[in-house]
């Protein structure tokens, strides 16, 4: 089966080289981003795919626009492929290449459609709390991932889990899920999808970044680990990335690992103390400073004072020599 890639970050990666290694398929051309400005050089960087795709000596191309690149469309043509296959290429294909391949386009889509169509779906169920997400494979159309459904398959996400570990998750999960697509193409009776149940799942703002400790200690451990690692608040007029968070309540404590014992142990005195939305309310030993949000409390367990790296909550309590009482401030 002859194939043409379409895919540009790392969450592409897994099922390009999948389907490298596949004695059954022959990628024949790759298709991604232009090169961008990156890191502290500000030096062009190919994305993730080309490097996989340079390294195969697999040809690539970089339209800016691909709807109006003939260049790339001509070439699209003549590949005569049997399947274009597009994960998180970043451009919308267009009713003529969707009509190119023999067999179709088939995108492999982070979410279990038709919840979260759109651009960001790992970091919007994170968000909203879901305890579960997936793959889904689909027959592509013109629309926002509206298309047919091929295959699914499920993970859980646990209360801890970020949008970079359940993407990594998702990123094996979805090679795997393609390869078993591809070889049972022929039989798939694909899926309608029911448009009364989709959900969209936008670009992500910066504003969406912004910590309000007027929201619910769960609500804001959920916009930490789904926008992980940009959540932001702010202590003494800097800027204070918030990176990992431990709601301190009795709902959540049967999910949390063996380590965080000691904290279950605390939980009533925990439980008499009140404070200002953004008030430290206790500290505890190896752990770090809890604060006080708009309902229940939060443990701080990862933060990144700018200008320094990543630290646990307990370094940063010690670090910035934090006491009870202290504030910190709405991002």
């Amino acid at each position: 089966m002859k194939i043409v890639f379409f895919g540009t970050p790392q969450f592409a990666v897994p099922t390009l080289e999948k389907l490298i290694e596949h004695p059954n398929f022959e990628v024949i051309a790759i298709v991604t981003q232009p090169d961008k400005r990156r890191g502290r050089g500000n030096q062009m960087m190919p994305s993730a795919v080309k490097k996989v795709a340079l390294e195969h000596h697999i040809p690539v191309w970089q339209p800016k626009r691909i709807k109006k690149d003939r260049e790339t469309l001509t070439k699209l043509t003549q590949s005569q492929a049997d399947v274009f296959v597009v994960v998180a290429y970043g451009q919308i294909l267009s009713t003529e290449m969707l009509q190119m391949p023999k067999l179709g386009c088939i995108n492999v889509h982070g979410s279990i459609l038709p919840k979260y169509r759109g651009a960001a779906p790992i970091q919007w169920s994170i968000y909203h709390g879901d305890q579960e997400t997936g793959i889904t494979t689909m027959l592509m159309d013109e629309g926002m991932d509206t298309g047919n459904m091929l295959l699914k398959a499920y993970t859980p996400i646990e209360l801890l889990d970020n949008a970079h570990q359940i993407a990594a998750t998702l990123a094996s999960q979805g090679a795997d899920l393609l390869i078993e697509t591809l070889l049972k193409l022929p039989a798939l009776q694909p899926i309608p999808q029911d448009d009364s149940q989709a959900t969209y799942a936008r670009l992500i703002d910066k504003s969406d970044y912004a910590i309000d400790w007027f929201r619910t200690a769960i609500e804001i451990h959920n916009q930490v680990r789904g926008f992980f690692p940009n959540c932001v608040a702010t202590l003494d007029n800097k800027p204070l990335k918030i990176m990992a968070t431990v709601p301190v309540e009795a709902a959540y404590f049967t999910q949390l690992p063996a380590e965080f014992k000691t904290l279950k142990q605390r939980l009533t005195d925990l439980a008499s103390l009140t404070g200002h939305p953004g008030e430290i309310v206790s500290i505890i030993k190896n752990f770090g400073a809890v604060v006080q949000t708009g309902t229940g409390l939060l443990l701080l367990k990862e933060v990144q004072v700018a200008g320094k790296r990543p630290q646990s909550g307990w370094d940063f309590v010690n670090g910035m020599r934090l006491s009870v009482g202290d504030r910190i401030d709405n991002g």
